[in-house]
């Protein structure tokens, strides 16, 4: 008998980890993709990349609107319950025999609470983690007691989720799946970057994103101000997406386009698309912000990081992520530290701690596998050291 797999999608921020797993389970002739698409994915302002799940040619299940034009606390809180409702009454119209979910936003936090009265099985991706600037922390670690099956990106994270309560049966140590995407990625070239992009090998450029830190988010545009100060002084050629959609975001977007606008080496971007993503990273003298991207992917890249904040603290990171505070002292020097040749030389060889680029395979096959049983369903507490 087919099972069904739901998964969740809310936007550039984690389609591009869900693609190889969304491939495998399109291949599997045991499994059947059900598609959930909602969030910035359906918002014009967030460029309404829709279209890219569209160009990739998977079929979409339901598309469920949810997201509200206000970012403010109470926009925020309303969207989460509206959210609730949507998924609710699509469970109700047909319900996946299990519902993969990504990550801590949140706009998904609403799928995994209408799922519990629905006794669907949720599997979470890129549990154990920390993002202490952020709201997301702690709805990342309510979706995991929420949840029946943890895919973990690294065996530190594992420990935590188990540290948690969870039965260690329960954990597999995936890795990172967007790392994934780099085998099977055809990466532009530097001179069809420079076409498309406007970069040259004249100068090194940045790769540049800033999200608000939402537990701080009434300072969103004094720490924008700093990071585009620090942009701005460094001389360098840079390009800038779209910040999320978060407490604070649509300020942020606005100052970061009016500052590209008004700039002669920067150009502003709502989405670039994994390959292109990738393919800058490839090629880019330093990342600067706060993205996940940049603790995660660019590792495999050995491309050197600026991290910006509080956002991503508490993140396990390579040797190639400088931390700086949101002074912009501190990401000006960051930066210049970075695109020294110094810098560049030590990161040789690096690494990724995320993982090997296998994670899609792992997942599917237990997604498969596990048995839809009450065991899976009741959850014990497991405590350390049993």
């Amino acid at each position: 008998m087919t099972r069904t797999i739901g998964v969740v999608t809310t936007g550039r921020c984690d389609y591009g980890i869900y693609r190889p797993i969304l491939r495998r389970i399109e291949q599997d002739r045991d499994l059947e993709l059900r598609l959930y698409v909602t969030g910035m994915h359906l918002a014009p302002q967030f460029g309404r990349t829709l279209h890219f799940i569209q160009e990739d040619g998977f079929k979409i299940h339901e598309c469920i609107k949810t997201i509200l034009s206000s970012d403010s606390p109470e926009g925020l809180a309303k969207s989460m319950g509206l959210t609730t409702l949507g998924f609710a009454q699509a469970y109700k119209r047909e319900r996946p025999d299990i519902l993969l979910i990504q990550g801590d936003r949140f706009d998904i936090y609403g799928a995994v609470l209408a799922a519990l009265p629905f006794n669907i099985p949720i599997a979470h991706m890129h549990g154990g983690e920390s993002t202490e600037g952020l709201i997301d922390e702690a709805i990342r670690h309510s979706i995991t007691k929420m949840s029946h099956l943890h895919f973990v990106s690294t065996p530190v994270y594992a420990r935590r989720v188990i540290q948690m309560g969870e039965e260690p049966w329960r954990v597999t140590v995936s890795g990172a799946p967007s790392l994934d995407n780099l085998k099977s990625a055809k990466l532009l070239n530097f001179k069809e970057l420079s076409r498309k992009y406007g970069v040259s090998q004249d100068q090194p450029f940045l790769l540049a994103t800033f999200h608000p830190e939402t537990l701080t988010w009434d300072k969103t545009r004094f720490h924008v101000q700093e990071f585009l100060s620090a942009l701005e002084k460094s001389g360098a050629f840079v390009l800038l997406t779209h910040p999320n959609a978060d407490t604070g975001g649509r300020l942020a977007a606005e100052m970061v386009k009016n500052f590209a606008a008004g700039a002669k080496n920067a150009k502003f971007f709502e989405n670039l698309g994994t390959t292109d993503y990738f393919s800058l990273m490839s090629h880019a003298g330093a990342m600067v912000g706060n993205s996940s991207s940049g603790i995660i992917e660019a590792a495999s890249f050995g491309l050197p990081v600026v991290n910006v904040g509080e956002r991503q603290r508490g993140r396990f990171h390579g040797s190639n992520v400088l931390n700086v505070s949101c002074s912009r002292a501190e990401i000006l020097g960051g930066i210049q530290k970075a695109l020294s040749p110094e810098f560049r030389k030590k990161l040789a060889g690096l690494k990724n701690p995320y993982g090997d680029g296998r994670a899609a395979e792992k997942i599917v096959a237990k997604l498969k596998q596990v048995s839809l049983d009450s065991k899976l369903l009741i959850k014990r507490f497991y405590d350390i050291g049993r």
